[in-house]
């Protein structure tokens, strides 16, 4: 299987270890700090690979990564499996123009439904058609099975520490990109 090339962020993961990108940084621009390029390089290709990966079996599937996205947040809020776009936009962090066009897309493929809130506001609810059910049991399934094949090599402990440390990394650099 070959990369897709999206040009985010590499074309292709670079077999270049990141310590010697480090070190080439440090003979050539001394006092420059190159810390993070054995983090943060490493993180850059990863991500990459794991999105072409994710990409490839979702196209095999006959999924996007948008739709992928939205039948997620459908399935994992429980039955009746059904947010209001709002919820819908806040929990995948896209916005509520993106949402509008992921649910119409999805809706014309037969996979949501949507409909006013009985409520009496203008939200509008959204929910998984048993077909959506359907796709999103396969899909998830499939996309679940393969990262976990991806990560194999790593021990529970391994994982386990390795998820915590990530997440305290994410927490922190959010905070300082946001502030």
């Amino acid at each position: 299987m070959g990369l897709v090339a999206d040009n985010y962020p590499l074309d292709s993961p670079s077999p270049y270890p990141a310590a010697e990108i480090a070190r080439a940084w440090q003979r050539e621009r001394p006092g420059t700090p190159t810390d993070s390029i054995e983090i943060v390089t490493p993180l850059w290709r990863l991500a990459k690979l794991f999105a072409d990966d994710r990409r490839r079996v979702l196209a095999d599937a006959g999924v996007d990564p948008a739709t992928l996205d939205l039948l997620s947040v459908l399935r994992r809020a429980g039955s009746p499996y059904e947010l209001t776009t709002r919820e819908l936009s806040r929990r995948t962090l896209v916005t509520a123009g993106a949402i509008s066009q992921r649910v119409a897309r999805a809706e014309d493929s037969g996979l949501v439904t949507r409909r006013s809130a009985d409520d009496g506001t203008r939200a509008v609810l959204v929910a998984l058609s048993p077909t959506g059910h359907d796709l999103i049991e396969q899909t998830v399934d499939q996309v679940l099975t393969r990262e976990s094949e991806l990560v194999a090599s790593l021990s529970p402990t391994a994982r386990t520490q390795l998820a915590a440390q990530l997440q305290a990394l994410l927490d922190d650099v959010t905070k300082l990109a946001t502030s």
